[in-house]
């Protein structure tokens, strides 16, 4: 008897661990996005420029009932949620989803995995030109949702408007323009996006 108490207590006890994972997990879905501090090479620049911690972004897409991270990096493909969130410093992410929830149909949601498949394998905009061409991780995000939801997350703004007078920064711009800097240019932050009041947090990590 005492032997069928201790497992009854112990399964209960995991049972009573799982429900409490599952109302701390957010319900993740095709579209939302997620935000993160990269590790990559750029990130300090992009923080200091853009005042925020949140260096790259992607879309959720579930595939095969497990969510990916639709991302732009060296190209556009996707990550499953786990790596990419491990990529993260101190693996910590955000994510967010349209305030306006009643355009997330789930046709809406199909039409965005579907916008956002089309880019698989362009790389990565290293001028943060506003060009198909190349892509870096914002612009993917942006342009899937207004072209399919006509919904802009965020302004865009040109880049002469950025913080762009840290060593970091003026070393990143000499590295990429030289002296032609397209001042006029115009570019979508990941934290103009993550600062959008379009957007709610559904949870972070």
């Amino acid at each position: 008897m005492r032997l069928a108490a201790k497992v009854c207590t112990a399964a209960l006890a995991a049972l009573s661990a799982l429900s409490m994972a599952a109302t701390a997990a957010p319900d993740i879905q095709t579209g939302d996005m997620v935000f993160q501090q990269s590790r990559s090479a750029q990130s300090l620049a992009i923080q200091q420029a853009t005042h925020s911690p949140y260096s790259h972004m992607g879309m959720i897409v579930t595939r095969q009932g497990q969510p990916y991270v639709l991302e732009a990096a060296a190209r556009v493909s996707y990550t499953p949620l786990s790596q990419w969130a491990a990529q993260g410093e101190r693996g910590h992410y955000v994510v967010k989803r349209l305030r306006d929830a009643s355009l997330l149909t789930p046709g809406a949601r199909d039409q965005l995995a579907k916008a956002g498949a089309a880019y698989v394998g362009k790389p990565y905009d290293l001028v943060f030109a506003w060009s198909d061409d190349q892509i870096y991780c914002s612009e993917l995000v942006w342009k899937i949702y207004q072209r399919v939801l006509g919904v802009k997350v965020g302004a865009l703004a040109p880049l002469k408007s950025f913080d762009l007078a840290s060593p970091a920064v003026q070393a990143k711009m000499r590295e990429r323009y030289g002296k032609n800097i397209p001042w006029e240019e115009p570019i979508i932050s990941p934290a103009a996006m993550f600062e959008s009041d379009q957007l709610v947090t559904v949870g972070t990590f």
